[in-house]
């Protein structure tokens, strides 16, 4: 197990540059998430750190020591990949012992290795099929034992569980998330899915345009984003940002905005509380409602034209074209800044 400490890294292709100045301190056991939108730079950071792409500037510390110029296969990573990357012809247990084997590992300590790797991952009674005969979580889980079996400082995953349905990825995250319990291993996962990021992360990285937007655990992140890009990117659905005029005269008085103010007004869907029009703080007309059985997704257009999404118990009895209002708590409602962006206190 390592630490990890990124200090001003930077990527350029030509003279577009990717990574700006990225400075960055993870802990020695932590489970770390890069997410962002694609082209944030999430994957090329990963992949800087590994090995497999050159650093512009700045320096990569694994432990006490700088990386730089050490290869790949040096620097005691092991990466686990958006495809498996398993070799068809080999059965699951030549698989997952081919690096140990590469690097003159002795046979009883490979045999050792990938047996204990296969126990955790319940994957033994696998070890002697080939890789077309498993399923696609089967096979993430042996491209997970292979980096497990070498031991390493720092695990890598890049966007792992992309590959696979909604119901492996459920599966598959639960077993990562008992891996890294397990192991106690440093741990960098890339995401574009908030979802995997919260449930998932000790600290979330928040990426955009190859710059750090926030760094924090996920609760911080849900409930103190610093600013409306962050607030919109953690949370599904996500944030309804409101303009002063949008606010019925209850909820200006409230929460001290007025018209014309360089403020944006960011309420969660599931802080939005249906209530009268006298209480009302938003309100708007139905227009579709979603009903996911557990809560009811009910989208609102304004007047004015901002839409919005209220997040419900269970579905309105109103109908498409009625107007509904909508109250939320102060505590919960957030402020931002309409030309930066920023977060206000």
């Amino acid at each position: 197990m390592a630490s990890l400490t990124l200090r001003d890294v930077r990527k350029s292709y030509g003279d577009a540059q990717v990574i700006h100045g990225v400075d960055l301190d993870i802990k020695d056991g932590e489970f770390v998430v890069f997410v962002g939108p694609s082209g944030c730079g999430k994957s090329t950071l990963l992949r800087m750190i590994a090995g497999l792409e050159e650093i512009s500037g700045g320096s990569v510390c694994i432990g006490d020591d700088e990386v730089n110029e050490v290869a790949a296969s040096k620097r005691g990573v092991a990466m686990v990949f958006q495809t498996y990357a398993l070799y068809p012809h080999m059965t699951v247990y030549k698989n997952m012992a081919f690096g140990l084997k590469q690097a003159k590992t002795p046979p009883a300590e490979i045999d050792k290795r990938v047996r204990a790797a296969a126990e955790i991952l319940q994957i033994t009674d696998y070890l002697d099929r080939s890789p077309r005969h498993l399923s696609g979580g089967q096979r993430q889980r042996v491209a997970i034992g292979r980096a497990i079996v070498r031991d390493p400082k720092v695990f890598l995953f890049d966007e792992p569980l992309s590959n696979l349905d909604a119901a492996l990825r459920v599966q598959t995250r639960l077993e990562i998330a008992r891996l890294h319990e397990r192991l106690k291993t440093t741990m960098i996962y890339v995401t574009h899915d908030q979802v995997e990021a919260m449930t998932l992360a000790d600290k979330i990285v928040v990426l955009r345009d190859g710059v750090i937007e926030q760094v924090g655990s996920p609760i911080d992140l849900y409930e103190k984003p610093a600013n409306a890009f962050v607030a919109q990117f953690i949370g599904s659905p996500k944030m309804n940002f409101f303009t002063p005029e949008d606010l019925e005269a209850s909820a200006a008085k409230t929460l001290k905005v007025a018209s014309g103010d360089d403020v944006e007004v960011g309420i969660r869907p599931e802080h939005l509380i249906n209530t009268t029009k006298a209480k009302a703080f938003v309100s708007g007309t139905l227009e579709l409602v979603e009903n996911l059985g557990e809560v009811a997704l009910v989208h609102l257009n304004m007047a004015s034209g901002t839409s919005f999404i209220a997040k419900m118990e269970k579905p309105p009895k109103a109908k498409k074209g009625e107007v509904l209002y909508f109250a939320a708590d102060p505590m919960l409602v957030h402020r931002f800044s309409k030309q930066t962006g920023e977060a206000l206190s």
